[in-house]
């Protein structure tokens, strides 16, 4: 049987992959892996395709039982995990025999691990994605978070993808995540609804991460942005990275589960390289932005996909040579 059990789900595991799209016009947000990036070289190490689906762990404290053989990647929240009694470093590849027993304790930096498994974590897809909408009660496994005996099965090797993992990652691939982050973004389409004063304060305050923040949103605290003529818009498309400002000035970064419209002043809009480090901030993390071009944002992005489609290449030539 390929398959793993779940000893132990932690304060929040569910299964995820790069999410559901094509669907928001019907309320449907695009959920998947807060942290796309750690997703994505999650499944390269384990020998996936860049949409096989994983887990997504939340702060850690999680356990789960190989019922088989299996080649598996740890990425994301770095923890002090193991697996058969063995520390397993993050960011490589592993092997686990069928009987051990993989624990992920809290995390030391960031809040999200991925632990992604050689042939993908195999339940059905639901408008072409296999993520978890935990508001919505639907896709992943039953739509809901893991629990104690959970059985996912696993899907084949080669199944995903290429069958040939990848060994080493390029550390620029890698995100740096950091309880004090400074996230990179561009002007928001209602930038001009701040004043001089709103804007000064934006970029010179940091914020602190409520603890009322989830997957659909970081509620930030720190000094009011204000604005020239209250937060409230006409309802208009809201996505993932977006930074909204409600009525009390108190901004709002959204996440993968973030709705699909919404009727506040989004001023500006996290790049997607940043990103996978917006995804890691936890509460009492803090938070500053710093605006920067579009030319500087385009290139940001542009190599990060190079160089993962460059492994993905690799990947696949070095599996079709095996």
């Amino acid at each position: 049987m390929r398959a793993i059990k779940i000893i132990e789900p932690g304060p929040l595991a569910t299964v995820q992959d790069q999410g559901r799209f094509g669907f928001r016009d019907s309320g449907v947000p695009v959920c998947g892996a807060m942290d796309r990036q750690a997703l994505r070289l999650a499944n390269l190490l384990a020998g996936n395709g860049a949409h096989a689906a994983c887990i997504e762990i939340t702060l850690g404290g999680f356990a789960a039982q190989f019922l088989c053989d299996a080649r598996f990647a740890l990425t994301g929240a770095k923890t002090l995990a193991q697996c058969g009694g063995s520390p397993l470093p993050f960011w490589e590849v592993h092997f686990a025999r069928k009987g051990e027993i993989i624990q992920t304790g809290p995390p030391v930096s960031g809040i999200r691990t991925y632990l992604a498994v050689q042939g993908g974590i195999d339940v059905p897809e639901l408008m072409g994605s296999r993520s978890t909408f935990l508001r919505g009660n639907l896709g992943g496994f039953e739509g809901r978070s893991l629990r104690r005996e959970d059985l996912l099965f696993v899907g084949e090797p080669g199944k995903t993808g290429p069958s040939f993992p990848v060994f080493k990652l390029p550390p620029e691939l890698v995100p740096i995540y950091s309880a004090n982050a400074r996230l990179r973004v561009l002007p928001g389409p209602q930038i001009e609804r701040l004043t001089p004063e709103g804007l000064q304060t934006l970029f010179s305050s940091e914020y602190v991460v409520s603890n009322r923040s989830d997957r659909m949103g970081a509620m930030l605290c720190g000094p009011a942005v204000e604005l020239s003529r209250g937060g409230d818009i006409i309802s208009e498309g809201a996505f993932p990275g977006a930074v909204q400002i409600p009525g009390n000035g108190q901004p709002v970064l959204l996440g993968s589960d973030c709705q699909t419209t919404g009727g506040y002043v989004k001023c500006a809009a996290v790049i997607e390289v940043d990103l996978p480090v917006a995804a890691q901030l936890g509460p009492g993390n803090t938070v500053g932005f710093v605006e920067v071009s579009l030319d500087e944002a385009r290139s940001a992005y542009l190599k990060n996909e190079y160089l993962l489609a460059r492994l993905y290449e690799n990947s696949a030539k070095a599996g079709g040579a095996t």
